[in-house]
């Protein structure tokens, strides 16, 4: 149970690092509109209305590698109940993506496609990588 429970805190750790590498990543590399202010909650409320779908792709590809790395890592970490604790980091990451949506503005199109593509599906991936289905009992 100790093992398990370490490989869901180091598989959520290593989701956010792969998380914000990636949005960092695409913030180096795919430019801000003209006009666009991501210093507040409120100024980027205020201009993201400028974004194109050019700044959304590394936003969506961090919003599903990352689940998907961390629970690839929990699935080598746990040593039973593998598919449970899927389950379990898939709703984590649902949970946060639905959070997420919910207070960043983004457009209807990209709440949909990230809560539908992302979360869930790539972490049941990872776990299938991970070798959920495989455990010790």
């Amino acid at each position: 149970m100790v093992r398990n429970i370490i490989g869901v805190i180091v598989g959520i750790v290593v989701a956010s690092i792969v998380n914000m590498a990636l949005v960092a990543i695409g913030h180096a590399n795919i430019p801000l509109p003209p006009g666009a202010d991501v210093s507040s909650m409120e100024r980027l409320s205020d201009t993201i209305h400028l974004f194109g779908p050019q700044n959304y792709i590394f936003v969506f590809l961090a919003h599903a590698l990352g689940p998907l790395a961390g629970t690839f890592v929990t699935m080598l970490i746990a040593v039973s109940h593998k598919m449970k604790t899927a389950v379990g980091m898939a709703v984590f990451f649902l949970l946060g993506g639905i959070a997420a949506s919910v207070m960043i503005p983004a457009p209807l199109w990209f709440k949909a496609v990230d809560l539908i593509f992302a979360y869930v599906p790539m972490t049941l991936l990872g776990a299938k990588l991970g070798g959920a289905g495989t455990e010790r009992r």
